[in-house]
């Protein structure tokens, strides 16, 4: 190893098992092994070295056994090139029985892969430049974007250059790869905060300072956001970066965590946990000191918050293309549904394609004498560009069809459940349902307008069933606020008649359009409990 690993002798910082058998083997090493496994299957692979895989991108899916592998793909800012495209939907066609998922965090997920085929997957994606290193595991994750980054009328600059730099130097950096936990980054200059930055680890968003008599562009530094079951939001530190100096400063915050963060136990072991201790100036100081003196804060560029939605034709910062955002329902296609995708934006626009933490897609690039032509394309009739109300706005989870966490099924459930909703309501204003399957927040309840959560109950009959929880008022605008629970669990079989009242409620107290958000905060949460207990009370559960 190339850094000193200061704090694994120190006895005041205790290591729990995980902790151990990262310093035994770098979780990045599991990559020389996958050839030995694969040729001698997967019963070769001992039981303690499953959690490894994760360096790898590659979960085992459940049952644990059975043998089969989830792969993450890194796809940095979420831009695909049309070969990329093409060699990623043949992979799913060929190995991954058709699932083709669209994540949160602007990847890729694979279902069904065994370790033999590992191999060749992995070549495949090397070819066109893409790579599972960091997708998951104790390393800096994917690093989210503005999905509109360089063709964006509602950036402050190009983001590119920039998050691919950080992308470069993490990726197979073994000074980093042996953190605490996942780390989470984002950088973007969308106005709109696109990325999402008050649940990332650390983000990089839009300002602008007077440096010398001159407006300088840059970033605001936010640390410690995080969801999954202990839910923070991220604390700005007083601090603005020019754009070279990014790779820097997030090479220092990541070695404070590396060295400071907690490894005792799993679940305290995030970098919000450290910023919640330290607080903003704290975690600041000990910044400058691996960094020198950097300019403080200047002024903000960011004018509230899009939850990563592009819907609809629209010009690009470039006079004459346009870009068009599409739904993909709970970010589910198949390969052959890729293989079309990738073919128009090649045929109208560069062959590019940018994914959404909203878990949709984008067309980028198309011509304004190509764009007639394209709108008249029959798959938007499948994924238009300007959706429904409710389908256009779910997110989902992965769920217990393939998660070993998840306690219930969130994706078809998500789909048909909003896709019913739109069938049989009409509504002035989108509603954002995110659903997942357990506390860990991978489908981002925490910031819905209605989170629904999976759990676990015993009905009337005392039978064990999927049921959820409800939440509402999420929102990243001015800083974010997380949603809600209300008391009371929805078995899952009426959990679509207790939306629909729920909803019907909303739609004729609301004002015109007035958003399902701003209802909540102006009839508050007792209201809306008083009418979910109705609800509940009729369904008699």
């Amino acid at each position: 190893m190339v850094y000193e690993k200061l704090w694994s002798e120190n006895p005041l910082i205790a290591k729990n098992k995980t902790e151990i058998r990262k310093l035994e083997k770098d979780g990045l090493a599991i990559f020389d092994d996958i050839a030995h496994y694969a040729a001698n299957g997967f019963e070769s692979i001992p039981k303690e070295e499953w959690d490894m895989f994760k360096w790898a991108g590659l979960y085992l899916q459940r049952p644990k056994e059975a043998g089969y592998w989830m792969m993450r793909v890194v796809i940095p800012g979420g831009i695909v090139t049309y070969d990329q495209q093409i060699a990623l939907a043949n992979i799913a066609k060929d190995y991954g029985r058709g699932v083709y998922d669209i994540t949160t965090r602007q990847a890729i997920q694979f279902h069904w892969l065994t370790i033999e085929q590992i191999p060749d997957i992995l070549a495949r994606l090397d070819r066109v430049g893409l790579t599972t290193a960091g997708a998951c595991g104790d390393i800096t994750r994917n690093i989210i974007g503005n999905a509109l980054a360089g063709i964006d009328r509602d950036e402050l600059f190009d983001t590119r250059e920039v998050l691919y730099a950080a992308f470069e130097y993490f990726r197979f950096n073994e000074d980093y790869s042996n953190l605490p936990r996942k780390y989470k980054m984002s950088i973007s200059s969308n106005i709109h905060n696109a990325s999402n930055a008050e649940i990332n680890c650390v983000s990089f968003n839009p300002a602008t300072k007077e440096i010398d008599g001159k407006t300088e562009a840059g970033f605001h530094v936010k640390v410690g956001g995080g969801l999954s079951s202990v839910p923070m939001l991220a604390e700005e530190l007083d601090l603005f970066i020019l754009p070279e100096r990014t790779v820097e400063v997030a090479a220092a915050i990541t070695t404070i965590f590396r060295d400071f963060g907690y490894r005792e136990k799993r679940h305290r072991s995030r970098l919000k946990f450290l910023v919640a201790d330290w607080g903003p100036e704290q975690f600041l100081e000990k910044l400058l000191e691996y960094t020198g003196p950097l300019p403080e804060k200047g002024k903000s560029a960011v004018r509230g918050w899009n939850a990563g939605y592009f819907y609809g034709v629209h010009q690009q910062k470039q006079p004459g293309l346009h870009y068009v955002g599409v739904n993909i329902p709970v970010g589910r296609l198949t390969p052959e549904e890729v293989i079309e995708f990738a073919e128009l934006a090649k045929n109208y626009g560069n062959g590019e394609i940018r994914y959404c933490n909203s878990q949709n897609l984008i067309l980028p690039n198309v011509p304004e004498a190509k764009l007639e032509e394209l709108k008249q394309e029959s798959i938007f009739e499948r994924f238009p560009y300007q959706p429904k109300k409710f389908i256009g706005y779910s997110v989902s989870c992965t769920g217990i069809e393939y998660c070993n966490l998840a306690l219930v099924e969130t994706k078809n459930r998500m789909r048909a459940i909003s896709e019913r909703l739109d069938r049989e309501l009409v509504l002035d204003v989108p509603v954002r349902m995110h659903m997942v399957g357990c506390p860990n927040n991978c489908g981002q309840r925490a910031i819905a307008e209605i989170g629904l959560q999976g759990i676990k109950m015993k009905n009337q009959d005392k039978k064990m069933v999927e049921a959820f929880e409800i939440y509402v008022g999420g929102t990243l605008n001015e800083g974010g606020k997380f949603n809600e629970k209300l008391k009371g669990k929805v078995e899952a079989e009426q959990l679509y008649h207790v939306l629909k009242e729920l909803i019907l409620f909303f739609k004729q107290a609301k004002l015109a359009a007035e958003t399902f958000l701003e209802f909540v905060e102006r009839v508050g949460k007792v209201e809306l409990q008083t009418k979910l207990d109705d609800i509940l009370a009729e369904v008699a559960i």
